[in-house]
């Protein structure tokens, strides 16, 4: 064990299984991803903390044929045909009516709900705590034990029409979950260093 290894309170192998040795699938095998693992996902990640515990994330879980049809076009080529083999693909999108939520998970302060009146405002908090909670989400499909595969090369616009008519919610990325196929991985790509990314004032 290095020594940043012997800082953190993560043992080494939940350490790696995390971040080190985990990659981004770009191939999965037929093995499916079932109801119960998803629900375990999320009753996992649903604990980290976002702003005023606003909670904007919403998933839709793709596992038909048709659904994937319906997706795959508003995705970039490149995208598409590991998308349409993935055993689970996850639409990550922000509830920008997220504040009527707020008298239930934020109880203590009853006004909250009126500081995001402002649509504009509104969207804003949705989309940056809802990509925290992707973050989070990524890391809890790994706890699982399974691969994800997060795509951004999309068609936002294109989903939101299809999927969100409603227009409440906003696309912010699509996500292939599955256990790794043939070849999945690209070469490790390098990283910055700690003295490259943190000042100290």
């Amino acid at each position: 064990m290095t020594l940043s290894q012997s800082e953190l309170a993560l043992d080494a192998e939940a350490q790696n299984l995390l971040f080190r040795e985990a990659r981004t699938a770009n191939s999965f095998s037929d093995e499916p991803v079932t109801d119960e693992q998803v629900q375990a996902i999320y009753d996992l990640v649903k604990w980290a903390p976002t702003s005023m515990n606003q909670q904007p994330l919403r998933i839709v879980l793709l596992r038909s044929a048709e659904a994937k049809q319906r997706l795959l076009p508003h995705l970039m080529e490149g995208n598409r045909a590991k998308t349409e083999q993935a055993p689970l693909v996850a639409i990550l999108a922000a509830d920008t009516e997220f504040h009527e939520n707020l008298p239930k998970v934020f109880p203590h302060k009853p006004e909250a709900k009126d500081i995001f009146a402002d649509p504009v405002f509104r969207e804003q908090n949705a989309k940056l705590n809802a990509t925290l909670q992707a973050g989070y989400f990524f890391l809890g499909v790994r706890a699982a034990g399974l691969a994800v595969g997060p795509m951004t090369g999309l068609d936002a616009a294109g989903i939101n029409a299809e999927f969100f008519p409603e227009g409440d919610q906003q696309a912010l990325v699509v996500a292939n979950i599955g256990k790794p196929g043939e070849n999945p991985w690209m070469e490790r790509l390098p990283r910055l260093d700690y003295d490259e990314v943190v000042t100290t004032l």
